[in-house]
């Protein structure tokens, strides 16, 4: 596929997670895809994934845990079979009601017009404090004399 068929199947993935539509996402996905999220000791949906059966119960648990308020991808690069995917987000976590906003990078590869890895990186430090009830999460409030908890 052409560096812009790539791109087009991503925002198409993204639709479809906007819209909840979680089987349609997956059938953009190849059956032995990898998925990774940096593990984070208390939120259970984080870590490392392989195959669409646990990539659907990613999407299972993640609605189970947050409620998304804002995702958006806001930018889209590719080279050859990989597109990294700038965005940014705003969730409550349902256990704690604590919100926070991060940044994020997806960087994603394609094979056979499909989904075939995703890997994500975004400030797991914000995300800790909300699971650990830490109420709004900002750049500012995770910043200069805050503990940091050992999250990678």
């Amino acid at each position: 596929m052409s560096e812009q068929a790539n791109i087009s199947l991503l925002k198409q993935a993204y639709e479809a997670y906007d819209k909840g539509d979680i089987q349609r996402l997956l059938s953009m996905c190849t059956q032995d895809i990898e998925w990774e999220l940096p593990e984070v000791e208390g939120i259970p949906f984080t870590g490392k994934r392989r195959g669409l059966a646990q990539v659907s119960d990613f999407f299972r648990v993640l609605a189970e845990c947050q409620e998304p308020r804002e995702f958006r991808a806001d930018s889209f690069i590719a080279q050859g079979d990989q597109v990294i995917v700038l965005g940014h987000g705003t969730s409550t976590v349902k256990a704690t009601g604590a919100e926070y906003s991060d940044e994020w990078c997806h960087v994603f590869r394609i094979a056979g017009g499909k989904v075939a890895s995703f890997r994500e990186y975004c400030d797991t430090h914000k995300a800790a404090l909300a699971y650990q009830g830490q109420g709004a999460i900002t750049s500012a409030a995770a910043g200069k004399g805050a503990t940091r908890p050992a999250v990678h």
